[in-house]
This record gives C-alpha cells, sequence and structure tokens, in this order.
C-alpha cells in the first residue's frame, strides 16, 4: 500500500500519466503562442500591403507613392541598425538608455572631424567610429553604468539621461552650433525600381543590412553571442556557469554603442551634423524598439523598415504633416493591438 502510494502523485493520477499531461499542456500552449504570433506577422503583413496599395490611389502619380516606398525602405534600414544597438542593451543590462541618440551624434562629429581635416572618405571612417564608440561605451559601463545595475529603474533613466546631456553639450563646447555637412564623394541620383534615390541612401541601407546580419552572426554563432544570450535569457544562472557577467554587461553596452557609432557614420551624408541630431534618431529608435520587441534584434530591424515607410507613406496620407505624426500612429496602432511588439513573447 504505502509502495503504491508512492507511485501516486498528490493529483490521483500516477506520475507518467502526470507527466503526460502537463508535456500536452505545455505543447498546447506552445502552439497557441506560435499561432498568436504568426497572426500578428500576417496581420502586419497585410496592413502594409493594404497601406501601399492606399499609396498607390491616392498618390497623384504612382511615380510618388514609389519614391515614397524606395525612401522609406532606404532610411527604414538605418533606423534598424540604431534599434539595434539599444534593443540589445536593454534585452541584456534591462537598461533604457536614453544617452543612445547622443553617442550618434559623437560618432557624426568624428566623421565630419576626419572627413573635414584628414581628407577621409565618409564611410572608410567607420574603421574608427565603430572601435572609438565601443571604447566609449566599454568605459561608460564600466565607469558609471555598473553601479546602476539593480537599481530602480528611475535612477539608470536619470544617469543615462545626464550622461546624453554631458555629451551633448561637450559638443556644443567644441564645435559649437554652427550646422556641418559630411559630402559623399561621386554621390549622385540612382534609378531604383522606377524611383530616385542618392548614392548614398543606396550606400548607408545596404551598410546597415551588412552590419545587423554581421551582429546577427555575432550572437548565434559566437562564444560571445552565446554568453551575451545566456546572461539575457538568466544571468544568475549564467554566474553559476561561471560566465563573468560584469565583463559581459560592458561587452554589450560597447556592442550597442558600437552600433549607434556606425549608424552615425552611414547617415553622416544624409543629415545635417548638430550636436542636437542625435536627439530625433533617439525618439525614433525608441518606437522602433518598443514596435519590433523589447530585446529583440530581429524585431528591431523589422521594425526599422516599417517605421521608414510609415514616415514616407504619411507624407501621401497626411501632406503638410509632421512625419513623425504617422510614425506615433503606427505606435499607437501597436502598443494597442499587441504591447509586448511585434516579434516580443508574452510573458
Amino acid at each position: 500500500m504505502a509502495d503504491h502510494q508512492q507511485g501516486v502523485s498528490s493529483s490521483g493520477v500516477a506520475p507518467e500519466e502526470d507527466l503526460s499531461t502537463t508535456q500536452t499542456a505545455t505543447v498546447g500552449q506552445s502552439r497557441r503562442l506560435v499561432d498568436a504570433f504568426t497572426r500578428s506577422r500576417l496581420i502586419v503583413v497585410a496592413v502594409i500591403a493594404t497601406a501601399v496599395v492606399l499609396a498607390y490611389l491616392r498618390a497623384d502619380s504612382p511615380v510618388i507613392a514609389t519614391q515614397a516606398i524606395v525612401t522609406g525602405l532606404l532610411i527604414g534600414g538605418v533606423y534598424g541598425l540604431v534599434a539595434m544597438g539599444l534593443t540589445l542593451i536593454f534585452g541584456v543590462l534591462d537598461i533604457v538608455n536614453f544617452a543612445h541618440g547622443a553617442f550618434l551624434a559623437v560618432a557624426l562629429f568624428i566623421t565630419w572631424w576626419l572627413v573635414s581635416s584628414m581628407g577621409f572618405h565618409p564611410y572608410l571612417t567607420m574603421l574608427a567610429t565603430a572601435p572609438i564608440m565601443f571604447a566609449l561605451g566599454y568605459a561608460v559601463q564600466r565607469g558609471i553604468l555598473s553601479g546602476a545595475m539593480g537599481k530602480p529603474l528611475e535612477n539608470q533613466l536619470l544617469i543615462t539621461l545626464g550622461i546624453s546631456l554631458v555629451l551633448e553639450n561637450a559638443l556644443l563646447l567644441f564645435f559649437g552650433a554652427n550646422p556641418r555637412a559630411v559630402a559623399l564623394p561621386g554621390n549622385q541620383t540612382v534609378g531604383v525600381l522606377g524611383a530616385v534615390a542618392d548614392l548614398s541612401r543606396i550606400l548607408a541601407f545596404v551598410g546597415a543590412l551588412i552590419l545587423a546580419g554581421l551582429l546577427f552572426l555575432v550572437l548565434q554563432r559566437t562564444r560571445l553571442g552565446t554568453a551575451i544570450r545566456a546572461v539575457a535569457a538568466n544571468d544568475t544562472g549564467a554566474q553559476l556557469v561561471g560566465i563573468d557577467t560584469r565583463r559581459i554587461y560592458a561587452l554589450t553596452f560597447a556592442i550597442g554603442t558600437a552600433c549607434a557609432g556606425a549608424a552615425g557614420t552611414l547617415v553622416a551624408p544624409l543629415v545635417t551634423v548638430e550636436p542636437s541630431t542625435g536627439a530625433l534618431f533617439n525618439i525614433v529608435a525608441f518606437v522602433v524598439v518598443v514596435i519590433g520587441g523589447m530585446g529583440n534584434v530581429v524585431g528591431a530591424l523589422v521594425g526599422g523598415l516599417i517605421i521608414g515607410l510609415a514616415e514616407q507613406l504619411g507624407t501621401i496620407f497626411l501632406p503638410g504633416q509632421s512625419p513623425l505624426l504617422s510614425v506615433f500612429i503606427v505606435f499607437v496602432l501597436v502598443l494597442f493591438l499587441r504591447p509586448q511588439g511585434l516579434f516580443g513573447r508574452t510573458s
């Protein structure tokens, strides 16, 4: 009798039956999550397709709609790269980094200085800006943010906001408020699917995709990437298996900052170089991160493309309004329909 009681669970079911029931429930829950995830992606595709069709119907000329789509995708790739660094930092360190745009502005000025003073090709300056921003990010995390790990969220927000203000005012002090520009040698207009685009935009888009692919490979195919994903999933468990989480925190923040630096170099020929330029990219990057799913790198890239399209198609549907209006309309809709983001997971 005692042996029989030991072989029966508290629910009155044999352990094998308990395990089978649990597995069935888990599989059913997983399928429901996958189905919901698939439905959300199908809805997004349907909404984007509908917006594109309506843009062609509303535009005075099909060329105008094609131009908006091409321009939106090209700038969206860069938005995705900026947001990748931001979402990587949040996913591992659980820090909302308000200084991300200021780091991009620093990279812009480094690019401008190397081009104007040293005669470098704008995109070759990435060989300098990315390592410099990597080192700066590593130093900031180890020297300033490491003490805020595990502290209340408002402490981290205020620290990163303070870093942003310090960097912007330092740029203002050393370089002044006069706007500057970075010229791309040989820049010309190129035909793309019936529309036109500057060569600088195309190169920035291609560069962003290449860097995004490299970052994805690093996270998925290297020991460092495995350690980063382990810390993001469970930092306590990562410590138990011998991973130096403090080092991973610093390296992750450095990689995210290097992404902002690379993006700054890529957009240098497209924007006006000012200390406050990074603020706009900061706003858009946060929107992209939330839309794609907090901590999801692939979601950041897809979210960037969606926001780029929304920004440009908004000029057709809402002429005369700020491009950010359509961006925030999309932002609010995603928050209402899928608060965890398009690629986020329910808790």
